[in-house]
């Protein structure tokens, strides 16, 4: 995949973005495998229009989301295997995490004349 195909396609504001930042902590056996399931699973939910992921080397990650209303988002929060993911990283992988939820007004894509849609 190129580097402009991991941005997420998202259709013309308004809409929604989940904001997810956390830090692992030091034992995060089975984060991966379970954070890559649920990226996958996050975008084959009604109402997700896409997400970005990424984590630098002092375990600093940021994922967002995109969705088309807040239903949506609410729906994907009470998902039976997401409930279990959130479970465990509350548990066991997260030191720390914040969660903002946000509606998206305006977007853009540059640099000028190039188009990411």
């Amino acid at each position: 995949m190129s580097a402009l195909g991991q941005f997420a396609q998202t259709p013309e504001p308004p809409y929604y973005a989940v904001i997810f930042t956390s830090l692992l902590a030091d034992d995060d056996a089975g984060y991966a495998a379970m954070g890559d399931a649920m990226f996958d699973l996050a975008l084959r939910q009604p109402g997700c229009l896409g997400a970005e992921s990424a984590r630098d080397d002092t375990r600093l990650g940021i994922t967002v989301s995109y969705w088309a209303d807040e239903a949506s988002i609410l729906a994907w929060k009470g998902q039976a295997q997401h409930l279990v993911a959130q479970k465990y990283g509350i548990e066991r992988w997260y030191s720390h995490y914040e969660l903002r939820i946000a509606r998206v007004e305006r977007a853009y894509c540059g640099p000028q004349g190039r188009s990411l849609r």
